[in-house]
Protein backbone atom coordinates (compact mmCIF):
# COMPACT_ATOMS: atom_id res chain seq x y z
CA UNK A 1 0.00 0.00 0.00
CA UNK A 2 2.74 2.43 1.05
CA UNK A 3 5.03 1.54 -1.87
CA UNK A 4 2.16 2.09 -4.35
CA UNK A 5 1.36 5.44 -2.75
CA UNK A 6 5.04 6.40 -2.87
CA UNK A 7 5.27 5.61 -6.61
CA UNK A 8 2.07 7.50 -7.37
CA UNK A 9 3.25 10.54 -5.44
CA UNK A 10 6.63 10.64 -7.18
CA UNK A 11 4.86 10.39 -10.53
CA UNK A 12 2.48 13.22 -9.74
CA UNK A 13 5.25 15.57 -8.65
CA UNK A 14 6.99 15.84 -12.02
CA UNK A 15 5.91 17.41 -15.31
CA UNK A 16 7.05 16.81 -18.88
CA UNK A 17 7.96 19.94 -20.81
CA UNK A 18 8.62 19.40 -24.54
CA UNK A 19 11.73 21.13 -25.86
CA UNK A 20 12.98 20.47 -29.38
CA UNK A 21 12.89 16.78 -30.26
CA UNK A 22 13.17 15.52 -26.67
CA UNK A 23 11.00 15.68 -23.56
CA UNK A 24 12.67 17.24 -20.54
CA UNK A 25 11.62 16.31 -16.97
CA UNK A 26 11.23 19.46 -14.89
CA UNK A 27 10.23 18.98 -11.24
CA UNK A 28 7.58 21.48 -10.19
CA UNK A 29 7.58 20.39 -6.56
CA UNK A 30 8.72 17.36 -4.67
CA UNK A 31 7.62 15.33 -1.72
CA UNK A 32 9.34 16.17 1.54
CA UNK A 33 7.66 13.43 3.59
CA UNK A 34 5.06 10.70 3.32
CA UNK A 35 2.75 10.63 6.34
CA UNK A 36 0.33 7.68 6.38
CA UNK A 37 -2.06 8.54 3.50
CA UNK A 38 -0.89 12.13 3.07
CA UNK A 39 2.24 13.95 1.94
CA UNK A 40 4.18 17.02 3.00
CA UNK A 41 5.51 18.92 -0.01
CA UNK A 42 8.87 20.67 -0.22
CA UNK A 43 7.06 23.93 -1.02
CA UNK A 44 5.19 23.67 2.29
CA UNK A 45 8.50 23.27 4.12
CA UNK A 46 10.00 26.27 2.32
CA UNK A 47 6.96 28.47 3.03
CA UNK A 48 6.81 27.48 6.71
CA UNK A 49 10.59 28.04 7.16
CA UNK A 50 10.24 31.54 5.69
CA UNK A 51 7.33 32.31 8.04
CA UNK A 52 9.30 31.08 11.07
CA UNK A 53 12.33 33.15 10.08
CA UNK A 54 10.17 36.27 9.76
CA UNK A 55 8.59 35.66 13.14
CA UNK A 56 11.91 35.07 14.91
CA UNK A 57 13.46 38.17 13.33
CA UNK A 58 10.44 40.27 14.33
CA UNK A 59 10.87 39.03 17.92
CA UNK A 60 14.60 39.76 17.84
CA UNK A 61 15.41 36.08 18.46
CA UNK A 62 18.50 34.38 17.07
CA UNK A 63 17.88 32.08 14.09
CA UNK A 64 18.87 28.42 14.54
CA UNK A 65 21.13 26.76 11.94
CA UNK A 66 19.35 26.05 8.66
CA UNK A 67 19.36 22.25 9.03
CA UNK A 68 17.98 22.37 12.56
CA UNK A 69 15.24 24.77 11.47
CA UNK A 70 14.36 22.54 8.51
CA UNK A 71 14.12 19.45 10.74
CA UNK A 72 11.91 21.27 13.25
CA UNK A 73 9.61 22.55 10.52
CA UNK A 74 9.28 19.12 8.88
CA UNK A 75 8.52 17.54 12.27
CA UNK A 76 5.82 20.14 12.88
CA UNK A 77 4.25 19.64 9.45
CA UNK A 78 4.30 15.86 9.92
CA UNK A 79 2.45 16.18 13.23
CA UNK A 80 -0.08 18.56 11.66
CA UNK A 81 -0.71 16.08 8.85
CA UNK A 82 -1.29 13.22 11.31
CA UNK A 83 -3.80 15.29 13.28
CA UNK A 84 -5.59 16.56 10.17
CA UNK A 85 -6.01 12.97 8.96
CA UNK A 86 -7.39 12.03 12.38
CA UNK A 87 -9.84 14.93 12.09
CA UNK A 88 -10.95 13.78 8.63
CA UNK A 89 -11.54 10.22 9.86
CA UNK A 90 -13.54 11.58 12.79
CA UNK A 91 -15.70 13.67 10.46
CA UNK A 92 -14.58 17.01 11.94
CA UNK A 93 -15.59 19.87 9.67
CA UNK A 94 -15.30 23.64 10.10
CA UNK A 95 -18.25 25.37 8.48
CA UNK A 96 -17.85 28.74 6.80
CA UNK A 97 -19.87 30.56 9.49
CA UNK A 98 -17.52 29.37 12.27
CA UNK A 99 -14.48 30.19 10.16
CA UNK A 100 -15.77 33.68 9.31
CA UNK A 101 -16.44 34.35 12.99
CA UNK A 102 -12.89 33.28 13.91
CA UNK A 103 -11.40 35.53 11.21
CA UNK A 104 -13.47 38.43 12.56
CA UNK A 105 -12.24 37.75 16.10
CA UNK A 106 -8.62 37.63 14.90
CA UNK A 107 -9.04 41.03 13.29
CA UNK A 108 -10.65 42.46 16.44
CA UNK A 109 -7.85 41.10 18.65
CA UNK A 110 -5.39 42.97 16.44
CA UNK A 111 -7.47 46.15 16.77
CA UNK A 112 -8.42 46.36 13.09
CA UNK A 113 -11.46 45.78 10.91
CA UNK A 114 -11.71 42.68 8.74
CA UNK A 115 -10.91 44.72 5.62
CA UNK A 116 -7.84 46.21 7.31
CA UNK A 117 -6.82 42.69 8.33
CA UNK A 118 -7.09 41.57 4.69
CA UNK A 119 -4.92 44.52 3.61
CA UNK A 120 -2.29 43.75 6.27
CA UNK A 121 -2.08 40.14 5.09
CA UNK A 122 -1.70 41.29 1.48
CA UNK A 123 1.17 43.60 2.45
CA UNK A 124 2.90 40.59 4.02
CA UNK A 125 2.43 38.61 0.81
CA UNK A 126 -0.32 36.37 2.23
CA UNK A 127 -3.62 36.00 0.44
CA UNK A 128 -6.79 36.06 2.52
CA UNK A 129 -7.77 32.64 1.17
CA UNK A 130 -4.41 31.23 2.28
CA UNK A 131 -4.95 32.65 5.76
CA UNK A 132 -8.47 31.20 5.93
CA UNK A 133 -7.18 27.80 4.90
CA UNK A 134 -4.45 27.85 7.55
CA UNK A 135 -6.90 28.94 10.26
CA UNK A 136 -9.30 26.18 9.20
CA UNK A 137 -6.48 23.63 9.56
CA UNK A 138 -5.60 24.96 13.01
CA UNK A 139 -9.24 24.84 14.12
CA UNK A 140 -9.51 21.19 13.02
CA UNK A 141 -6.29 20.34 14.87
CA UNK A 142 -7.53 22.09 18.01
CA UNK A 143 -10.79 20.12 17.94
CA UNK A 144 -8.90 16.85 17.47
CA UNK A 145 -6.69 17.70 20.45
CA UNK A 146 -9.63 18.71 22.63
CA UNK A 147 -11.33 15.38 21.97
CA UNK A 148 -8.36 13.04 22.13
CA UNK A 149 -6.34 14.67 24.90
CA UNK A 150 -9.24 15.61 27.17
CA UNK A 151 -10.49 12.01 27.27
CA UNK A 152 -7.08 10.91 28.58
CA UNK A 153 -7.28 13.24 31.60
CA UNK A 154 -9.33 11.73 34.42
CA UNK A 155 -9.84 13.80 37.58
CA UNK A 156 -10.98 11.85 40.66
CA UNK A 157 -13.41 13.14 43.29
CA UNK A 158 -10.62 12.96 45.86
CA UNK A 159 -8.39 15.20 43.73
CA UNK A 160 -11.22 17.73 43.47
CA UNK A 161 -11.76 17.71 47.25
CA UNK A 162 -8.03 18.06 47.94
CA UNK A 163 -7.78 20.98 45.53
CA UNK A 164 -10.81 22.83 46.93
CA UNK A 165 -9.43 22.43 50.45
CA UNK A 166 -5.97 23.70 49.50
CA UNK A 167 -4.91 27.33 49.76
CA UNK A 168 -4.41 27.50 45.99
CA UNK A 169 -7.87 26.01 45.41
CA UNK A 170 -9.59 28.42 47.77
CA UNK A 171 -7.84 31.33 46.07
CA UNK A 172 -8.64 30.28 42.52
CA UNK A 173 -12.30 29.48 43.20
CA UNK A 174 -12.92 32.50 45.45
CA UNK A 175 -15.48 35.14 44.40
CA UNK A 176 -14.14 38.08 42.39
CA UNK A 177 -15.08 41.75 42.44
CA UNK A 178 -14.30 44.48 39.95
CA UNK A 179 -13.60 47.45 42.18
CA UNK A 180 -12.98 51.16 42.05
CA UNK A 181 -11.72 53.17 45.00
CA UNK A 182 -11.54 56.79 46.07
CA UNK A 183 -8.74 57.48 48.53
CA UNK A 184 -8.40 60.64 50.60
CA UNK A 185 -4.89 60.42 52.01
CA UNK A 186 -4.11 61.63 55.53
CA UNK A 187 -0.62 63.21 55.64
CA UNK A 188 1.86 61.69 58.06
CA UNK A 189 1.82 63.64 61.35
CA UNK A 190 -1.54 65.27 60.58
CA UNK A 191 -3.26 66.81 63.60
CA UNK A 192 -6.68 65.81 64.86
CA UNK A 193 -8.38 68.79 63.27
CA UNK A 194 -6.94 67.98 59.84
CA UNK A 195 -8.01 64.32 60.16
CA UNK A 196 -11.54 65.39 61.07
CA UNK A 197 -11.64 67.73 58.07
CA UNK A 198 -10.58 64.93 55.68
CA UNK A 199 -13.15 62.59 57.29
CA UNK A 200 -15.86 65.19 56.71
CA UNK A 201 -14.86 65.49 53.04
CA UNK A 202 -15.00 61.69 52.69
CA UNK A 203 -18.52 61.67 54.11
CA UNK A 204 -19.58 64.43 51.71
CA UNK A 205 -18.27 62.39 48.75
CA UNK A 206 -20.08 59.31 50.06
CA UNK A 207 -23.37 61.22 50.25
CA UNK A 208 -22.90 62.57 46.70
CA UNK A 209 -22.31 59.02 45.45
CA UNK A 210 -25.45 57.77 47.19
CA UNK A 211 -27.39 60.55 45.49
CA UNK A 212 -26.21 59.38 42.06
CA UNK A 213 -22.93 61.19 41.40
CA UNK A 214 -20.54 59.46 38.97
CA UNK A 215 -17.84 57.55 40.82
CA UNK A 216 -15.16 57.97 38.16
CA UNK A 217 -15.72 61.73 37.94
CA UNK A 218 -15.43 62.18 41.70
CA UNK A 219 -12.34 59.93 41.79
CA UNK A 220 -10.59 62.17 39.27
CA UNK A 221 -11.68 65.47 40.84
CA UNK A 222 -11.59 64.71 44.59
CA UNK A 223 -9.35 61.69 45.31
CA UNK A 224 -5.68 61.92 46.20
CA UNK A 225 -4.62 58.29 45.69
CA UNK A 226 -2.51 56.76 42.90
CA UNK A 227 -5.53 55.55 40.92
CA UNK A 228 -7.36 58.89 40.87
CA UNK A 229 -6.57 59.68 37.23
CA UNK A 230 -7.92 56.28 36.17
CA UNK A 231 -11.25 56.99 37.82
CA UNK A 232 -10.23 54.90 40.81
CA UNK A 233 -10.26 51.66 38.80
CA UNK A 234 -8.67 48.70 40.60
CA UNK A 235 -9.78 45.96 38.20
CA UNK A 236 -10.80 42.43 39.18
CA UNK A 237 -9.72 41.25 42.64
CA UNK A 238 -10.37 37.96 44.39
CA UNK A 239 -11.57 38.22 47.98
CA UNK A 240 -8.27 36.66 49.09
CA UNK A 241 -6.45 39.63 47.52
CA UNK A 242 -8.56 42.28 49.28
CA UNK A 243 -7.60 43.48 52.80
CA UNK A 244 -9.94 42.14 55.48
CA UNK A 245 -11.79 45.37 56.37
CA UNK A 246 -12.42 46.13 52.70
CA UNK A 247 -13.55 42.55 51.93
CA UNK A 248 -16.00 42.65 54.83
CA UNK A 249 -17.38 46.00 53.68
CA UNK A 250 -18.06 44.95 50.08
CA UNK A 251 -19.38 41.42 50.79
CA UNK A 252 -23.00 42.58 51.15
CA UNK A 253 -22.97 45.20 48.38
CA UNK A 254 -24.84 44.88 45.11
CA UNK A 255 -23.24 45.90 41.82
CA UNK A 256 -22.94 49.70 41.64
CA UNK A 257 -23.18 50.26 45.42
CA UNK A 258 -20.47 51.96 47.48
CA UNK A 259 -19.07 51.52 50.98
CA UNK A 260 -19.12 54.23 53.63
CA UNK A 261 -15.64 55.73 54.20
CA UNK A 262 -13.25 53.17 55.69
CA UNK A 263 -10.33 54.37 57.81
CA UNK A 264 -6.86 52.89 57.25
CA UNK A 265 -3.33 54.06 58.15
CA UNK A 266 -3.18 55.64 54.67
CA UNK A 267 -6.39 57.65 54.97
CA UNK A 268 -10.09 57.23 54.10
CA UNK A 269 -11.29 54.85 51.41
CA UNK A 270 -14.60 54.55 49.56
CA UNK A 271 -15.02 51.48 47.37
CA UNK A 272 -17.51 50.77 44.63
CA UNK A 273 -18.45 47.26 43.44
CA UNK A 274 -18.59 47.68 39.66
CA UNK A 275 -19.17 44.01 38.90
CA UNK A 276 -18.83 40.62 40.57
CA UNK A 277 -18.69 36.96 39.65
CA UNK A 278 -18.81 33.73 41.60
CA UNK A 279 -20.52 35.42 44.55
CA UNK A 280 -24.16 34.42 44.29
CA UNK A 281 -26.08 31.18 44.39
CA UNK A 282 -26.08 29.33 41.09
CA UNK A 283 -29.78 28.49 40.82
CA UNK A 284 -30.92 26.27 37.94
CA UNK A 285 -34.38 25.05 36.98
CA UNK A 286 -35.08 21.32 37.03
CA UNK A 287 -38.17 19.49 35.71
CA UNK A 288 -39.59 16.14 36.81
CA UNK A 289 -40.67 14.60 33.51
CA UNK A 290 -42.28 11.47 32.07
CA UNK A 291 -42.32 10.78 28.36
CA UNK A 292 -43.44 8.25 25.78
CA UNK A 293 -41.22 7.81 22.73
CA UNK A 294 -42.31 5.99 19.57
CA UNK A 295 -39.94 5.64 16.63
CA UNK A 296 -40.31 4.83 12.93
CA UNK A 297 -38.96 1.42 11.94
CA UNK A 298 -38.81 -0.98 9.01
CA UNK A 299 -42.33 -2.14 9.82
CA UNK A 300 -43.76 1.27 10.83
CA UNK A 301 -43.56 4.31 8.56
CA UNK A 302 -43.04 7.87 9.84
CA UNK A 303 -46.71 8.62 9.08
CA UNK A 304 -47.92 5.59 11.05
CA UNK A 305 -45.62 6.56 13.93
CA UNK A 306 -47.13 10.05 14.05
CA UNK A 307 -50.64 8.55 14.05
CA UNK A 308 -49.72 6.14 16.88
CA UNK A 309 -48.42 9.01 19.03
CA UNK A 310 -51.69 10.89 18.42
CA UNK A 311 -53.78 7.84 19.47
CA UNK A 312 -51.74 7.46 22.67
CA UNK A 313 -52.23 11.16 23.43
CA UNK A 314 -56.00 10.79 22.98
CA UNK A 315 -56.05 7.77 25.32
CA UNK A 316 -54.20 9.76 28.00
CA UNK A 317 -56.66 12.63 27.54
CA UNK A 318 -59.49 10.11 27.97
CA UNK A 319 -58.14 9.16 31.38
CA UNK A 320 -55.77 6.24 30.85
CA UNK A 321 -52.61 6.14 32.97
CA UNK A 322 -49.59 7.85 31.36
CA UNK A 323 -47.24 5.49 33.22
CA UNK A 324 -49.10 2.37 32.07
CA UNK A 325 -49.09 3.46 28.43
CA UNK A 326 -45.38 4.34 28.70
CA UNK A 327 -44.59 0.82 29.97
CA UNK A 328 -46.59 -0.69 27.13
CA UNK A 329 -45.62 1.49 24.17
CA UNK A 330 -42.55 3.67 24.87
CA UNK A 331 -39.44 2.73 22.92
CA UNK A 332 -37.04 4.56 25.22
CA UNK A 333 -35.40 1.60 27.04
CA UNK A 334 -33.99 3.85 29.76
CA UNK A 335 -37.37 5.07 30.99
CA UNK A 336 -40.12 2.74 29.71
CA UNK A 337 -39.91 0.28 32.62
CA UNK A 338 -40.21 3.23 35.03
CA UNK A 339 -43.45 4.38 33.46
CA UNK A 340 -41.60 6.85 31.22
CA UNK A 341 -39.99 8.68 34.15
CA UNK A 342 -36.81 10.62 33.40
CA UNK A 343 -36.74 11.88 37.00
CA UNK A 344 -35.40 15.43 37.50
CA UNK A 345 -33.63 16.86 34.44
CA UNK A 346 -32.11 20.21 33.50
CA UNK A 347 -33.31 21.82 30.25
CA UNK A 348 -29.82 22.15 28.77
CA UNK A 349 -29.35 18.37 28.90
CA UNK A 350 -32.26 17.75 26.51
CA UNK A 351 -32.53 18.16 22.73
CA UNK A 352 -33.99 21.49 21.56
CA UNK A 353 -37.50 20.22 20.69
CA UNK A 354 -37.88 18.39 24.01
CA UNK A 355 -36.51 21.36 25.96
CA UNK A 356 -38.87 23.83 24.28
CA UNK A 357 -41.99 21.79 25.04
CA UNK A 358 -40.88 20.85 28.57
CA UNK A 359 -40.28 24.45 29.61
CA UNK A 360 -43.46 25.80 28.04
CA UNK A 361 -46.15 23.68 29.73
CA UNK A 362 -47.38 23.86 33.31
CA UNK A 363 -46.70 21.06 35.81
CA UNK A 364 -49.39 18.39 35.61
CA UNK A 365 -50.10 19.02 31.94
CA UNK A 366 -49.47 16.56 29.09
CA UNK A 367 -48.03 17.83 25.82
CA UNK A 368 -49.41 17.13 22.40
CA UNK A 369 -47.21 14.75 20.35
CA UNK A 370 -44.09 16.41 18.92
CA UNK A 371 -41.19 15.18 16.84
CA UNK A 372 -37.44 15.24 17.52
CA UNK A 373 -34.47 13.52 15.92
CA UNK A 374 -35.29 10.44 18.04
CA UNK A 375 -38.94 10.04 17.04
CA UNK A 376 -42.33 11.19 18.34
CA UNK A 377 -42.69 12.20 22.02
CA UNK A 378 -45.51 12.84 24.46
CA UNK A 379 -44.34 14.30 27.73
CA UNK A 380 -45.82 15.13 31.10
CA UNK A 381 -44.22 17.62 33.51
CA UNK A 382 -44.88 16.39 37.04
CA UNK A 383 -42.95 19.07 38.89
CA UNK A 384 -40.58 22.02 38.65
CA UNK A 385 -38.00 23.31 41.13
CA UNK A 386 -35.03 25.64 41.52
CA UNK A 387 -31.84 23.92 42.69
CA UNK A 388 -28.76 25.57 44.15
CA UNK A 389 -25.86 24.30 42.03
CA UNK A 390 -23.21 26.52 43.65
CA UNK A 391 -21.23 23.61 45.08
CA UNK A 392 -21.48 21.64 41.83
CA UNK A 393 -20.28 24.72 39.92
CA UNK A 394 -17.28 25.05 42.27
CA UNK A 395 -16.46 21.38 41.74
CA UNK A 396 -16.71 21.76 37.97
CA UNK A 397 -14.49 24.85 38.14
CA UNK A 398 -11.94 22.80 40.10
CA UNK A 399 -12.13 19.98 37.54
CA UNK A 400 -11.52 22.47 34.70
CA UNK A 401 -8.53 24.01 36.50
CA UNK A 402 -6.99 20.60 37.22
CA UNK A 403 -7.55 19.48 33.62
CA UNK A 404 -5.90 22.64 32.31
CA UNK A 405 -2.89 22.01 34.55
CA UNK A 406 -2.40 18.56 33.05
CA UNK A 407 -3.34 19.39 29.48
CA UNK A 408 0.05 20.56 28.19
CA UNK A 409 2.05 17.61 29.53
CA UNK A 410 -0.62 15.16 28.37
CA UNK A 411 -0.66 16.85 24.95
CA UNK A 412 3.09 16.38 24.51
CA UNK A 413 2.83 12.70 25.51
CA UNK A 414 -0.03 12.16 23.07
CA UNK A 415 1.83 13.90 20.22
CA UNK A 416 4.83 11.62 20.74
CA UNK A 417 2.55 8.58 20.72
CA UNK A 418 0.71 9.45 17.49
CA UNK A 419 4.06 10.30 15.83
CA UNK A 420 5.47 6.89 16.81
CA UNK A 421 2.34 5.07 15.58
CA UNK A 422 2.23 6.79 12.17
CA UNK A 423 4.06 5.69 9.04
CA UNK A 424 6.46 8.55 8.25
CA UNK A 425 9.13 8.61 5.55
CA UNK A 426 11.30 11.74 5.28
CA UNK A 427 12.53 12.20 1.70
CA UNK A 428 14.59 15.41 1.86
Amino acid sequence: MVSKLHSAIVGLCASLVLGGAHAQVVPLDRVAAIVDNDVVMASQVTERMAAVRDQLQEQGSQLPPEEILRKQVIDRLVLESIQLQMGERAGIRIDDASLNQTMQQLAERNGVSLEEFRAALARDGISYDQARDQIRREMIINRVRQRRVAERIQISDQEVRNFLNSEAGRMQTAPEYRLAMIVLQVPEGAGQQEVLSIAETANEIYQELREGADFGTLAVSRATGDTAMEGGELGWRKTSEIPGPFADAISSLETGEVTPPIRSPMGFHILQVQDKRGTSEQLVEEYNVRHILVKPSEIRSPEETAKLSQRLYERIQAGESFATLARGFSEDPGSALNGGSLDWVMPETMVAEFREVMTSIEPGRVSRPFESQFGWHILQVEGKRSVDMTEEMRKQQAVNLLQNRRYESELQTWLMEIRDEAYVEILI
